[in-house]
């Protein structure tokens, strides 16, 4: 998908938004990007509907290994819900009006919240590797910028805001169910970058002195549209691995997988209750 004009994108969201439509009446309240570490969080939602990206106009396909690729309609927690069971990366070779394609026709069907997840490299030396991490702001390092080229107002102002990308309210419950639940959650910055090399000792070094507590290959150009488009939006990171530059160790996607899976029940039920308790 090129950066098309503003008309052209509106009728690409809503072709794509009619095939769903056509799947399912329901009209979600909440979008989740399942990503690395949410997987399970799938089969405890009340399935209405089930879509193979393939099937759904403009939509691209996952590459990467634990990323399925289907679009869910149902329920969690009593919440009508839309979710993504697997996401996209620039590194796949998708442009960020790809990768985030499928955010714009999430709203497009309703949803007013965006909840987001990843799995991270830990860059603070004060956390642990399994910990989650409430995103309380980001740092986007990809090079590029989704909302690049002709804008649509009925998509979004022309600049938007950022001084508050991922919602205080939303952040605030999360820390409540955290707590609750006795699950550890940290809060920090996450820095984007495209990947999908891990980083080196320098880079590290880097990327901690600027400000970042973490760093990631994703989230940051979904949550940049979700805020063109009005929505709300909770991000949390499971750290999969210890990027310390003076103690690094080489990392295997394996291994990062395997902590993902290990901290994936804490995930899933933060964002259960988190879901449970957005009211009506």
């Amino acid at each position: 998908m090129a950066r098309f004009a503003a008309t052209e994108l509106l009728q690409r969201i809503n072709a794509a938004s009619q095939v769903v439509k056509s799947r399912s009446k329901l009209k979600p309240r909440a979008a989740i990007i399942l990503g690395t570490g949410l997987g399970a969080l799938a089969e405890e939602i009340d399935e209405e509907a089930s879509i193979p990206y393939e099937e759904i106009p403009d939509f691209p396909v996952p590459t990467v290994e634990s990323h399925s690729g289907r679009l869910l309609l149902g329920h969690l927690s009593g919440q009508p819900v839309v979710a993504m069971q697997g996401r996209f990366h620039s590194y796949e070779g998708y442009t960020l009006p790809q990768v985030t394609f499928p955010v714009r026709v999430m709203r497009d069907l309703g949803a007013e919240i965006l909840i987001v997840s990843n799995a991270c490299g830990g860059m603070n030396p004060m956390w642990d590797v399994g910990d989650l991490m409430l995103i309380a702001d980001h740092i986007n390092l990809l090079g590029d910028n989704p909302l690049i080229g002709p804008n649509s107002d009925e998509l979004g102002p022309r600049f938007p805001d950022m001084s508050e990308p991922y919602d205080e309210g939303l952040q605030r419950l999360a820390l409540d169910v955290a707590r609750d639940e006795k699950i550890t959650l940290r809060r920090g910055v996450y820095v984007a970058v495209s990947g999908p090399n891990l980083e080196t000792r320098a880079e590290y070094r880097f990327l901690r002195m600027i400000g970042a507590d973490v760093v990631g290959m994703s989230t940051v150009p979904e949550v940049i549209v979700a805020l063109h488009g009005g929505m709300k939006v909770l991000g949390v990171s499971i750290i999969t691995d210890s990027c310390l530059p003076d103690a690094l160790k080489p990392a295997s996607v394996e291994e990062i997988i395997k902590v993902a899976g290990a901290a994936e029940p804490n995930l899933t039920l933060l964002i259960k209750n988190v879901v449970a308790r957005l009211g009506r």
